[in-house]
């Protein structure tokens, strides 16, 4: 019996030298001869080779964070030799490498990055904050790779060439050198009395640096989560928050 099709060729295993790759838009390769890895937890969807996951004690500090902050992040450490190949929901994988640098990612946008990435759960300074009851990202800070997830094609924006705002459900990371304030928009009472626009809450970003956007309004947990009944866009959350 024969097999016909290009299936086989089309999908092949890409052979590359760099510790992270893309097999497709979809699929993280990890060259594990460089090294450990810390991957989100379930995210291996194949290997070849011998690799070996241990989930990562967090250590008491980033567990207590995560318990009040709501920060779902766990992650696994994976060791060995071979290909690893990572994945999350079929979202789109977004590779850098950070070179003595730090960026803050909102923990469900975590897919992977190198063992020499340091990484904690911290809570966002920024003015008009309390009006969301708090918001949390996970720190990437060091010299590696990391892999974010994005559902869709993001764009990265450049905070120093204007005013830049975005929804909190769609902003996936931002870069050192970027400060965030939380803008509130209510468009008017008026506006608010009919239901509001669901664009209540605002991240604004001034600075140096980027911040990266998914075309997707889907982020509901990590570090934009909202806490305390405060609602993202809902009238009754924020006149309670108001006129409370």
């Amino acid at each position: 019996m024969t097999i016909h099709g290009s299936l086989f060729q089309d999908f092949k295993e890409k052979e590359t030298a760099d510790p992270f790759s893309l097999q497709n838009k979809k699929l993280l390769r990890v060259d594990m001869r460089y090294g450990e890895v810390m991957a989100r937890a379930g995210s291996m969807v194949a290997y070849q080779g011998d690799v070996r996951f241990a989930k990562k004690g967090s250590g008491m500090g980033k567990f207590l964070k995560s318990a009040v902050t709501g920060e779902g992040i766990t992650m696994m450490t994976c060791s060995g030799q071979g290909d690893l190949f990572l994945a999350e929901s079929a979202a789109e994988v977004q590779i850098m490498y950070l070179e003595n640098d730090a960026i803050s990612v909102n923990g469900n946008n975590v897919l992977a990055f190198s063992s020499s990435i340091t990484w904690d759960i911290h809570r966002i300074q920024a003015r008009g904050a309390a009006m969301t009851g708090g918001l949390y990202n996970v720190s990437l800070q060091g010299t590696g790779y990391v892999a974010v997830t994005t559902k869709g094609d993001p764009v990265a924006l450049d905070v120093a060439s204007a005013p830049t705002f975005g929804d909190a459900q769609a902003v996936v990371l931002w870069t050192a050198g970027v400060h965030m304030d939380v803008r509130v928009d209510t468009g008017g009472i008026g506006s608010l009395v009919r239901g509001g626009t669901g664009e209540t809450l605002q991240m604004a970003f001034s600075g140096q640096g980027y911040v990266l956007v998914q075309p997707s309004e889907s982020v509901v947990d990590g570090s934009h989560q909202q806490h305390g009944g405060g609602g993202g866009g809902g009238a009754g959350g924020l006149l309670g928050q108001v006129l409370g």
